[in-house]
Parts: structure tokens; C-alpha cells; sequence
């Protein structure tokens, strides 16, 4: 009965079953695991299931097993590292072993799962999400919450459903307030900590966790598509200070904030807020400025760039090497100001970064909670 609940009626197999199932399903833990995760959210999740095979006082996993995905570097991603260093199996995607199990956990794949993989575990696929679905369905949500500026979020453990991704009912869901001014990689660490602990929590009783699961309401649909290059380009005329700060804390180490100046790309690496004594400078409100206008402030040794609303404030740059912004001053700006000295400072600007419309796949980086790999 569980198994026609989770999976419906007319799905015929091989293995005896009506539905397509071994018909000797385990009502109870200890649980046959298959993980499918990559970067450093899935890690904690695979840690906790680590740790519960681990546990002989609670026997909750008897067995558990990786997949991931090839990666360029030769230490893998993060979770291969994690199995590896705990000699656990691994698969490297499409590749997903041959042993039987009662049920898969997929957390930060970013690989849509085919309804007959699905299909080979009794109790279907498990998803830990890092939002409060069906907010932020799509491989970035945790970007997409800091770069929108919610002021909650949380974690939702989801039964996967087939060519569609984070539809699937929901088992479990939490919401946490979101810190203030907290960047996606600090927001990743608190989410996955709950969501291991949430997912250990739905399979100590799995089948009453399923047969309990609600589907997700079709009002508050949000989608969170991959992050590309394109997004890191500020956008001065458009953007307000809260927007760029925002954007920074969202995808700032992974892709740094780009502008244009003299023709040339330049990558912001360490923006700042402005605190109130730097705008009081008289040099700050005595001229009118456009955004882009660039200001150094020596008591402060910051840049400070004007944009739609206001003021950033920005302590290294990279042009063809990483600079400070006294560095920067220095070599750049100083030497401008001095070639051009009957021009207003507003002359001297950070422009938008206009990237070509077609764009190399190279140009793109697809993410899941973060990107795959740097």
C-alpha cells in the first residue's frame, strides 16, 4: 500500500511487483542510502548520513553510497573528497552503482533524475532544499535570497517527481529568519546544518514522514535560475547602493562585481558600506555627481563610487592586478586627475560592462546552492 501511495498505480516492472518494486520493501530503518550531491551544502548533508551509519546505538542507515559529478580538478568536489576521506563508494555521474536501495537523497546535484532512476527506490528520492519551497525553485536559491533580500528562509526536505525540478510534495520544511547582511556562503553553512539535521530527522520515520507529505501550493511560485557572468555587471544608472551590496554579499565570491573604466574591465573585490562621517565630506556634497563618478578618500583609504541612490565604498579592485584602492589611486586615478585637470570629477566614471549578447558556455556558470567548482 505505501509503495502505490508514493508512486501511484499501472507502473509495471520486472521485479514481481505492480508496481515495478521488489515487493519485499522494508518497513523500517536500518535504510539502503544512495547519495547524489556535489558541492559544500551536500557535504554537511552526507556528513550527517555519514554519521548516522556510523551510530550503533541508533541504527538508522546499514548502507551508503556516493554519486557525484566528474569534476576538472583532481581532488574532485567537495563531497567526492568527503567519501573518499570516509571510504565510501563512488559514482561519478551517469554512473550510479548497481546496488539495491531503499531510498536516494539528492542535495545540490543540479542533474535532472529520470523517472526510471526514480523508480528503483522503494520510497522514491529524497531532496534537500535550501528555501521554503515553492520559493527559489532552481539550482541557485540561496543567491537568490540574498541577492532579493528576504528576511526568511529556511529548508524544505521534498519527495523528487520526475522532469520537473523542486515540484515534488513536501515532507518537512523549517524557516529561520535571515541574518542581517549575511553573504549565500555564510547563509549556505547555517542551511545545511538544518537540512542535515531535518533529513535524518524524515528518515528515522520515513514511511510515516511520505504518507504524510502535502503538496506544494501553486501561489508564491518563485524561480531561481543559474547565476552567469552577465549578473556581476553593475549597473550604476539602475542600481541602488542596497541592490549592489546585496548583489555583492549574493555572488561576490564566486564572481567579482565588474564595471568598465577607460575602456578597460575592472573587477571590484572588496565593496564597503559608507558610514556617515564619510558623507559628510565636503568634497562628497559640494558638486554634483553622475553614477560612476568616482571619489578617493584618503582618511578612509576607500573608493568611493556614486550609483543610483548613493554611495559604495570599495578597498581593492583587480585591473591587471589586484590593487588596493590607495594602489589604485596612485597609479590610476591620481595620474587621470593630473592629465586632465580642467575636467569635473564626474568625467572620471565607472561605466555598465556591456558583455557580447551571445555568450561562450565557458561564460557561464551553472549553480546549484553555489557553483560546482571555482
Amino acid at each position: 500500500i505505501l509503495v502505490r501511495r508514493c508512486w501511484g498505480p499501472g507502473l509495471r516492472g520486472s521485479h514481481g511487483g505492480e508496481d515495478g518494486r521488489d515487493t519485499r520493501v522494508r518497513k523500517k530503518p536500518p535504510w539502503r542510502v544512495l547519495f547524489f550531491g556535489t558541492d559544500q551544502f551536500a557535504q554537511e548533508t552526507l556528513r550527517a548520513l555519514h554519521a548516522a551509519r556510523e551510530n550503533k546505538e541508533e541504527v538508522l542507515i546499514e548502507k551508503l553510497e556516493v554519486v557525484t559529478v566528474p569534476s576538472p580538478s583532481p581532488k574532485g568536489l567537495p563531497v567526492k573528497q568527503y567519501a573518499v576521506q570516509s571510504q565510501l563508494p563512488v559514482h561519478e555521474w551517469p554512473d550510479v552503482g548497481s546496488g539495491e536501495y531503499d531510498v536516494g537523497v539528492v542535495a545540490s546535484f543540479g542533474r535532472l533524475l529520470s523517472e526510471t532512476l526514480i523508480l528503483k527506490f522503494p520510497y522514491g528520492i529524497l531532496n534537500v532544499h535550501p528555501s521554503c519551497l515553492p520559493r527559489w525553485r532552481g539550482p541557485a536559491p540561496i543567491i537568490h535570497t540574498v541577492l532579493h533580500g528576504d528576511l526568511i528562509t529556511g529548508v524544505t526536505i521534498m519527495q523528487i517527481r520526475p522532469k520537473r525540478f523542486d515540484v515534488g510534495p513536501i515532507l518537512k520544511q523549517e524557516t529561520i529568519p535571515v541574518p542581517p547582511k549575511s553573504t549565500a556562503t555564510e547563509l549556505e553553512a547555517l542551511l545545511s546544518r538544518l537540512g542535515a539535521n531535518m533529513l535524518i530527522s524524515v528518515l528515522k520515520n520515513l514511511p510515516e514522514s511520505l504518507k504524510n507529505g502535502k503538496q506544494q501550493p501553486a501561489e508564491g511560485v518563485t524561480q531561481a535560475p543559474k547565476i552567469s557572468v552577465g549578473t556581476s555587471c553593475i549597473k550604476w544608472e539602475e542600481q541602488t547602493s542596497e541592490q549592489i551590496f546585496r548583489l555583492y554579499r549574493a555572488i561576490g565570491n564566486i564572481i567579482p562585481l565588474q564595471t568598465l573604466w577607460m575602456e578597460n574591465t575592472i573587477k571590484l573585490l572588496d565593496l564597503v558600506e559608507v558610514n556617515n562621517l564619510v558623507l559628510a565630506d565636503a568634497k562628497l556634497t559640494r558638486q554634483t555627481l553622475t553614477p560612476g563618478s568616482i571619489i578617493y578618500h584618503k582618511q578612509s583609504k576607500i573608493l568611493l563610487v556614486y550609483c543610483k541612490d548613493g554611495w559604495i565604498g570599495v578597498r581593492s579592485v583587480m585591473l591587471k592586478k589586484t590593487l588596493t584602492a590607495t594602489d589604485f589611486y596612485n597609479g590610476y586615478l591620481h595620474p587621470w586627475y593630473q592629465k586632465n585637470s580642467q575636467v569635473q570629477p564626474n568625467h572620471c566614471k565607472f561605466k555598465t560592462l556591456r558583455l557580447p549578447t551571445k555568450k561562450k558556455p565557458e561564460n557561464k556558470l551553472l549553480l546549484c546552492n553555489r557553483v560546482l567548482s571555482n
